[in-house]
């Protein structure tokens, strides 16, 4: 069955859905981070991201556990320490980062 595009709507397709959980300066990066390092602390993440201010770290990962993708667990102490990790909804993209980094590697001039 062939599809025509004016009785279509982006919005309603499954890549847009996952664009808007994924897209933005930082999130494919931190999502990264956590897959490649499992459980992550704020300011280890600042420095492993370098050009990521403060506040736009704290902002993205605030988004991105609203969307249920990664997990922030603080613990009672002084001072805070606060760790970082992938949901299981958020190790479901494990594949796909995985393709990028694999494209990445196979493509870098």
């Amino acid at each position: 069955m062939n599809r025509c595009i004016a009785n279509e709507n982006f919005k309603d397709t499954g890549f847009y859905y996952t664009l808007s959980l994924i897209k933005g300066k930082y999130k494919m990066t931190i999502l990264y981070t956590l897959m490649e390092f499992k459980i992550v602390r704020f300011n280890d993440m600042k420095r492993y991201i370098e050009a990521i201010s403060y506040k736009t770290l704290s902002q993205t990962l605030k988004e991105l556990e609203n969307d249920g993708l990664i997990n922030r667990k603080e613990y009672p102490q002084i001072p805070p320490k606060v760790e970082y990790s992938l949901t299981e909804r958020g190790k479901s993209l494990i594949p796909i980062l995985d393709s990028l980094c694999e494209w990445g590697d196979n493509h870098k001039i």
